[in-house]
């Protein structure tokens, strides 16, 4: 199963959040934009500060993630997926989740029946608007 996976779905397995994606064990092949890495370990450091994560869990955790990441397949975060998460999408998208969709789009031919991964219900609406099945949200519709 070729999943596009953003970082809702990612930090919720690593962190061992409910409610994790059902369909997880069943991805082969996870894709995301090179920003998952960035928001997961900004996440994880706000964790650290604001709730007192403690290091052993800091580490633990960063390292669940880097691991992951590796194992994906990643877009670059480069001008063509930025002129593309800067134009309009049929729903409302905030900039971050423009460029995981963007990067969802851009790829999508690359990976046989491409579906979206998301915990975020607008990004979710929003991939289901451009056509991809989602996971893990509730999109409406």
């Amino acid at each position: 199963m070729n999943v596009y996976v953003d970082s809702s779905v990612l930090l919720r397995v690593v962190l061992g959040e409910p409610r994790r994606l059902r369909i997880w064990p069943k991805i082969t092949d996870a894709v995301s934009s090179e920003l998952i890495r960035l928001e997961c370990l900004r996440t994880i450091d706000r964790a650290r500060l604001h709730l007192g994560l403690e290091d052993r869990l800091v580490a633990m955790h960063r390292a669940e993630v880097l691991e992951a990441v590796d194992a994906f397949s990643l877009v670059p975060l480069d001008s063509i997926v930025l002129e593309r998460a800067s134009g309009p999408f049929p729903t409302m998208v905030g900039s971050l989740d423009a460029i995981h969709l963007a990067s969802a789009l851009l790829i999508q031919e690359e990976f046989e029946d491409l579906q979206f991964a998301t915990h975020d219900d607008q990004l979710g609406i929003a991939a289901q608007a451009t056509g991809f099945p989602v996971h893990g949200a509730s999109p409406k519709g």
